[in-house]
């Protein structure tokens, strides 16, 4: 331990204060990196979460040591990890094609939590150590993964009579590793023959040719047509 918190580890008014100020600097130096990105949860609710996780973690102490409360030390503590949960599960969200938003922000929540409790416990070390590799994984591990190389997902409009040709699709996929997340058909009856049209979101698991796929397609019976549907960076449908 650095002996230079020593001096505000025992629970008095100052360490009180210090603990909450720590917890404080902690929570407002992760949120101001999920401000910048204009995410749902910020600078201030970052403060809050680690404040209240700090309190939390005093009082439990205050309960234990000077009320002579018989109670768990750790329960307060606890509850709040669990209370983390619900709070971060406000800021997950799904998009229209199906692909889940606001993971790291959720994380960024109940981590801000832990490290408030650490700043109450008077655990200085481990919330700012904590605190400094959450902003490295932030922000240098976030310009990483920007560089890690990925199959994106994309769509494909089908147009077709057999209904026999969806099955056969769907089996090449399969066959293929190729993950059907979405999958959405509609039928018309204007025309003679019933007509179908399929919107298929599909996920590789490795680097594939779409062009094999579409190729393979076309060439089952009853199929009219298929078009490759792209999903840019800010989910938006657009046709090549």
């Amino acid at each position: 331990m650095i002996s230079i918190f020593d001096g505000i580890r025992a629970v008095s008014f100052s360490s009180v204060f210090w603990r909450m100020f720590f917890a404080a600097l902690c929570g407002g130096i992760i949120g101001i990196e999920r401000s910048y990105k204009n995410r749902s949860a910020g600078f201030r609710t970052h403060i809050l979460v680690a404040l209240a996780a700090s309190i939390a973690a005093m009082t439990g102490i205050y309960l234990y040591l000077d009320a002579k409360v018989p109670a768990d030390i750790s329960r307060l503590g606890a509850q709040v990890v669990s209370g983390l949960g619900f709070i971060g599960a406000g800021t997950i969200i799904v998009t229209k094609q199906y692909t889940v938003r606001g993971l790291t922000t959720a994380a960024g929540l109940w981590t801000s939590g832990i490290i408030g409790l650490a700043c109450g416990a008077g655990f200085y070390e481990g919330a700012l150590t904590a605190t400094a590799l959450m902003m490295i994984t932030q922000t240098l591990f976030a310009f990483l993964e920007k560089h890690i190389r990925h199959s994106k997902d994309f769509q494909l409009l089908l147009t077709y009579q057999k209904k026999e040709a969806l099955d056969s699709v769907m089996r090449y996929c399969k066959d293929n590793r190729l993950s059907i997340s979405n999958l959405s058909v509609a039928v018309s009856t204007d025309t003679e023959y019933s007509e179908y049209t399929a919107v298929l979101t599909i996920r590789p698991k490795y680097r594939y040719d779409h062009a094999q796929l579409i190729r393979y397609i076309k060439s089952l019976p009853g199929v009219y047509d298929v078009e490759e549907m792209l999903l840019d960076d800010e989910n938006m449908v657009k046709s090549v």
